[in-house]
This record gives C-alpha cells, structure tokens and sequence, in this order.
C-alpha cells in the first residue's frame, strides 16, 4: 500500500498550498458561492452530499455551498466518496492507498475500507482510480472543510462502474456502517446535464439556460423525496448526461430510510459561469439530514 498522487494538480485546482487555499476560499466567497467561510461551531448530522467534480473555477462554488454544511456539521468518523468511473477502466473498486493533495495526505480507513470488500461486490483494484478525477476534487475540499480536525479526517474511496446492483450494493454499505459503528458521511461526486455538442447531447437549441435547469430540476425532484428509482427511470428517459447518476442512486439507495430530508443547496452551470451556452454542465449542491 502506498500513496495515490493526484493526477488533476494543476488543472481541475491549483497545485501551490497557498494558491489552492486562495482558490478554496474564493469559492466560498465569490460569486454563486454561500459568501462566506464556514463558521467555527459544528452542530447536527450532515449524513450526506452531492457534490459537482469539475474544475473549481467552474463548479467549485457550488461546491462550497455542500462543504459549508458538512464544515459546520458534527465531525464524521469517516467519508465514504462515491464517483464514477470516467476512464472505463477497472470496475466498481476501493483502493487502500492514502491520498495526497497539495493540502498534504489524506487517510483511508483502511479497516472500513477492507470490510467493505469482505461484505459486498467492491473489488480492491487500483486500477479504476488511477486517472480517475472524480474522487480526488473532493479531498482538498474536504480537508479545507475539516481544518480543525484534520489528525481525524479519514475516508474510503469508491469508484462505481455499471456492474453493480444498486439494492445489493446499498444494502452491503448500510451493513458495513452499522457493523462499524461508526458515523459516516457519503459523498456522491457528479455534476449534472453535459449539453453541447462536445458532450453529444443536443435535446434543445434554443433556451439553454431554462432548459438545463428544468432538465436537472426534474432529476432533483427525484432526489428530494428520496426515489433512487424513480431518478434512474428519469434519466434514462431523458437520456440526461449525468455523469455520477450511479453515485447519486446509490447515495439515495442508502439514505432512504435514514435521511428526513434532501435539500438543494445551489445550482448553477458552466454556461453561467462562461456566459457561453454552447457547451455547459450543470451543477448542483445537495445535502442530506
């Protein structure tokens, strides 16, 4: 066991501690973020997040928005990041590695992360996370938000491809939680609708910016009443480009009966950001109580 580098240094965030820190915290503060640092106090449960994957320059305020919650919410004894697999290598796997950032390491609970192999369909395979971006934008986020506890900042990293059964698998996780004991926090990694034509979805050409937002607001309905089917059936009859819809359902699969409500904390798109529709992600911040 060793330690995964990151891969999207320098690109999806800034490489330089002191940068990255800069950026971190104009995400917060700047324009489409929650404008302003989170609050030193931590009260309540935040027991879930979806949160976007792109660039920080793009969806990093929306980001914000989650990381506020989770930075101001009781302290988990562990993260469990669920991403998808872009690259199409390797199939739905963990990895025991500790994960570095420009912030320094972060920890893998690699006790969890073994059981998680033992009790379900997760392989240990590096192979998925080794181009993987998906799952490392969330770490120097996450260690921004966790400041104050970072000797403790633990978390598994999964990486879902299309070869799993979604009840199977969430039934699996939920028994890895209550056998653990420990109070975890899941974190969905996706943005939402990818329109243009760089993406090979055009249902609209015309209205855009209203389009996308119904698009995606029509799949976050599904989210708030807790209906990982009823988001899959969504997406599949509108053919909706979203990338981490397995980490969402999954999410939801193992909230269901946990969660009281899902709250949509921002959403915005690339399109906003770059003024230019022609191409554009949507992105949205949800979190679960």
């Amino acid at each position: 066991m060793g330690i995964r580098k990151p891969i999207v240094a320098g690109q999806f965030y800034e490489k330089d501690f002191q940068k990255l820190n800069k950026q971190i915290e104009e995400c917060f503060e700047g324009e489409n973020g929650p404008g302003a640092l989170p609050l030193k106090k931590r009260q309540g449960d935040i027991l879930g997040a979806i949160v976007p994957h792109a660039g920080y320059v793009f969806s990093g305020a929306c980001a914000a928005w989650c990381y506020k919650k989770i930075a101001e919410s009781k302290f988990p004894d562990l993260f469990l990041i669920l991403g998808p697999n872009h690259s199409g290598f390797g199939t739905t796997s963990t990895i025991l590695d500790d994960w570095e950032t420009p912030f320094g390491v972060v920890k893998t609970d690699k006790s969890f992360a073994k059981k998680l192999v033992e009790n379900s369909s997760i392989k240990e395979d590096s192979m998925a996370h080794l181009n993987e971006h998906s799952i490392e934008v969330q770490l120097p986020f996450l260690q921004f938000a966790s400041r104050d506890n970072l000797d403790n900042l633990r978390f598994v990293a999964t990486t879902l491809s299309y070869d799993f059964n979604l009840s199977e698998l969430a039934l699996s996780i939920r028994k890895t939680i209550d056998e653990s004991g420990k109070k975890v926090c899941i974190i969905a990694s996706s943005d939402f609708t990818h329109h243009g034509s760089a993406y090979g979805y055009m249902p609209f050409s015309e209205n855009i910016k209203e389009n996308m937002k119904k698009l995606d607001y029509g799949a976050i309905d599904f989210i708030k009443k807790l209906d990982s089917k009823g988001f899959l059936d969504y997406v599949n009859e509108k053919k909706a480009t979203i990338c981490g819809a397995s980490a969402i359902s999954l999410l939801i699969e193992i909230l269901k009966d946990k969660a009281n409500k899902a709250s949509l904390m921002h959403y915005y798109t690339s399109g906003d950001v770059m003024k230019d529709y022609s191409n554009t992600v949507g992105y949205a911040g949800i979190v679960f109580k």
